[in-house]
């Protein structure tokens, strides 16, 4: 069975170009605008991994991740995000894994099978 993620980035471009990669993997990909979305549709879906910016208008992806994480212990928890400076923040830790954002997609797509597996 097709393991099925939820991307969310407030970056309609990002967001479009993640999905159309990590569906190239043989992933479904379902994809949220903000962090207030990513909430409502993780809960009521049925999700293998939330793939997650930081820096969004309201609720930013480390709130998200804190709330899934207290809701969900076992959930699957990437961040994504064009800054490294983050990886050092306390409460980046509710996340399986960190990946800064790049033009190549190879390190994201490793972290994601290898959560995945």
């Amino acid at each position: 069975m097709k393991k099925k993620i939820l991307v969310v980035d407030d970056e309609p471009n990002i967001r479009d170009l993640l999905r159309e990669e990590l569906e190239e993997e043989g992933y479904i990909v379902d994809v949220a605008e903000n962090g207030e979305k990513a909430i409502e549709k993780y809960f009521s879906g049925d999700y293998d991994l939330i793939v997650l910016d930081i820096e969004m208008p309201g609720m930013n992806g480390l709130e998200v991740a804190g709330l899934i994480r207290e809701r969900k212990k076992d959930a699957k928890i990437l961040i994504l995000t064009a800054y490294s400076h983050y990886k050092y923040d306390l409460s980046s830790w509710a996340a399986d894994e960190y990946v800064v954002k790049s033009i190549d997609f190879t390190e994201l797509k490793e972290k994601v099978k290898k959560l995945l597996s």
